[in-house]
């Protein structure tokens, strides 16, 4: 198992009289840093007003009197392109918010770029800019921020409440992962111990206050109770065994002694402990990764740690494309890489595990989902046609093979089972049988509102999936046509399922219900209109007795209620209709059989 640890930079004071300030209450004095920190002593007051008496800058708005309440600030300079984040870490249970402006001017702040305002009323231990580094949706992370070389940043943290415990700063962002020592300019920092340093609990960290002209070495830690000098230690180096503030006094001849201090702390190392492989089936299930959690930590404290998963070794080594905790496998299998990371310090993780996930397959079902059967004796034979040999079958009708032979329409449902082991991988396919017989057509009535007006009706011996058609037009699925022109038309009825079809030819002419040849020259003629559209037409009239009165042809006037000469007395009189069809044949045009009537 192989432990990283990241260095953290703060800018210390080189002079004889020096101190070391993690925490600056002032914008004049913002702590330079290039890497992240450790958790500091917290904030205390504000010092000067850095905003000059205004009472809002972006989403921080006046408290008790001005801006800042308990304030810090850093500074930071951008050395490379990339993508840039940062985690402010904290107590749980307190309230802090932050400003971040693109300058390096204190005197002209301007609005912030990034800023957070929220209360914190869902005891979030992170705020910033990028993610929340414990993976969950956090409203308190602003947008990542695309930076480029010389860039240079001032960071304002600020807390209401003068009870704080303090705060940490991680950077992320794929700048690190690509630039992980050059991410941001240290250049910015200047002390003679170099930056603070918070390393990880299984790091060997060396201080080296080496100085040309040195006599003699005194070093001294402060562990929480004031610096305390450490006893036989004058070398040059010092190497660090324990978390604290560390000083070093380089006495020099000519009495212009150094002094320098800086922070070391450790950071716990984690360790990911061995996974057991998942089987599951590759049916779009979802693998709750949360629960692989407890395996990767043992005993060790969620709170401390985080476990993340990737495709490659490579992602989990740099923390990279993490896998959503709701994972769906696609594959039949899949290593799963393992990293548990500090929450405190991000560069101390273990990403030396990784478990497998064991796919697998649904049986693949490619049968028809829909047969139409034609005939006056359906049977059809469904199913699957190639088995596999370590699939079972079985189909809601009870039987227990692929293909199965049915008389009766309906649907019928095939669930194949891939068992491995406990786990049981079902393919469910259903198919619809439809018995399906050609359409016959038994009659077709031709109805005359009035010379204009027409309505054909088809009528079958027998329903169906039916589809309606006259000539070419647009199939329906009714058989009533309204208005048809006058003329010849082809009647199609048509199974949409393709079992056959029917056809009617008919004739559609106009004519009047009655007339009245009574002389005053207003109706006294009856003619049929739209005999033009047809070849040799001609129309015969008869009485009720089926005798012969008077023949219409395509040039005639019509005919004037009389019978040689002699006229006729009301009554209705039938007509039929002959002509040359399209093959050259006189034939009587079906389904024109009408009567009209004569009133006098």
């Amino acid at each position: 198992m192989t432990k990283y640890g990241l260095f953290i930079l703060f800018i210390c004071q080189l002079a004889f009289s020096a101190s070391f300030a993690q925490v600056s209450a002032d914008c004049a004095n913002a702590v330079p840093i290039c890497y992240n920190t450790p958790v500091n002593g917290g904030t205390n007051g504000y010092g000067v007003d850095d905003f000059n008496g205004a009472t809002i800058s972006g989403c921080i708005t006046q408290g008790s009197g001005t801006i800042e309440t308990n304030s810090a600030w850093y500074t930071f300079k951008i050395g490379e392109v990339g993508q840039l984040g940062f985690n402010i870490g904290f107590d749980s249970n307190e309230d802090w918010d932050f400003a971040l402006y693109k300058t390096n001017d204190c005197s002209t702040l301007g609005e912030p770029i990034r800023c957070n305002y929220f209360d914190n009323s869902d005891d979030s231990s992170f705020i910033g800019v990028g993610e929340d580094p414990t993976g969950i949706e956090n409203i308190q992370y602003d947008d990542w921020l695309d930076v480029e070389p010389g860039e240079e940043y001032l960071l304002m943290i600020n807390n209401f409440s003068n009870n704080n415990s303090g705060f940490s700063i991680q950077f992320s962002g794929n700048i690190f992962v690509e630039f992980p020592n050059s991410a941001l300019d240290c250049d910015i920092i200047d002390n003679l111990l170099g930056p603070p340093i918070i390393a990880c609990d299984n790091d060997t960290v060396i201080l080296d206050a080496t100085t040309d002209d040195a006599i003699e070495y005194e070093w001294y830690l402060d562990a929480g109770a004031g610096y305390q000098r450490i006893p036989g230690e004058s070398d040059s180096e010092l190497a660090i065994a324990i978390s604290g503030m560390y000083r070093v006094l380089v006495i020099r001849p000519l009495g212009n002694n150094l002094i320098s201090e800086t922070q070391v702390a450790y950071a716990p190392s984690p360790e990911t402990f061995s996974l057991e492989d998942k089987t599951a089936c590759l049916d779009g299930t979802v693998i709750d990764l949360n629960l692989k959690d407890t395996e990767a930590l043992g005993e060790q404290s969620e709170f401390e740690f985080r476990v993340s998963y990737h495709e490659s070794f490579e992602d989990a080594v740099d923390g990279a494309n993490a896998l959503s905790k709701e994972y769906i496998p696609i594959q039949v299998a899949q290593t799963i890489y393992v990293r548990t990371t500090s929450i405190e310090n991000s560069m101390c993780f273990d990403a030396s595990e990784s478990f497998t996930i064991n796919g697998i397959e649904l049986p693949v079902l490619d049968f028809d989902t829909e047969v139409f059967i034609c005939g006056d004796e359906p049977i059809v034979t469904i199913g699957q046609r190639i088995p596999d040999a370590d699939f079972s079958y079985e189909w809601s009708s009870g039987q227990t093979s692929s293909l199965i032979t049915v008389a009766e329409p309906g649907v019928y449902t095939l669930s194949v089972t891939n068992t491995q082991g406990l786990i049981q991988c079902v393919t469910v396919r259903s198919v619809s049988v439809v018995f399906s017989s050609p359409p016959v057509i038994s009659d077709v009535t031709v109805e005359y509102e009035d010379d204009a007006s027409n309505v054909v009706n088809v009528f079958l011996t027998e329903n169906g999936d039916f589809e309606f058609q006259v000539d070419d037009e647009t199939p329906q699925s009714n058989g009533v046509f309204n208005d048809l022109f006058p003329g010849e038309h082809t009647i199609t009825v048509r199974d949409i399922n393709g079992c056959g079809f029917d056809t009617r030819d008919i004739v559609v002419v106009g004519f009047p219900k009655f007339f009245t040849p009574n002389g005053d020259n207003v109706n006294d003629i009856w003619r049929v209109d739209g005999l033009s559209a047809l070849d040799n037409p001609v129309i015969t009239i008869y009485d009720r007795y089926g005798k012969l009165l008077y023949q219409i042809f395509e040039n005639s006037s019509g005919w004037n209620g009389s019978f040689n000469g002699t006229l006729l007395p009301e009554s209705d009189y039938w007509f039929k209709l002959s002509y040359t069809n399209s093959l050259g044949e006189n034939t009587n045009a079906s389904y024109i059989n009408n009567h009209f009537s004569l009133k006098r």
